[in-house]
């Protein structure tokens, strides 16, 4: 039989799932893992579950952290027109 919380609300249904307290989305290296099991794989999604469990630290998403970097990368000035019709 299913526990179901009488307390429970239907806006708890948004939360995001996780597992052992780490988002989920950081966890698909580690899936991906089980599909080609070797070292080299072991240790490339241990350090991208990392990365992205760091990123939801300081409250990134990936989307949201790559719209970042690509705005620092493009940096300050915005160009309305392309160089060659100035």
């Amino acid at each position: 039989m299913a526990f179901i919380n009488p307390n429970a609300h239907w806006r708890d249904s948004a939360r995001p799932v996780r597992l052992f307290g780490i988002d989920y989305r950081a966890t698909v290296p580690l899936m991906l893992f089980i599909l080609h099991i070797r070292l080299w794989t072991f240790v490339l999604a241990v350090v991208c579950t990392m990365f992205l469990a760091i990123l939801e630290r300081f409250g990134f998403s990936l989307a949201v952290f790559i719209r970042y970097f690509r705005s620092k990368l493009a940096g300050k000035h915005k160009y309305v027109s392309p160089w060659w019709r100035e």
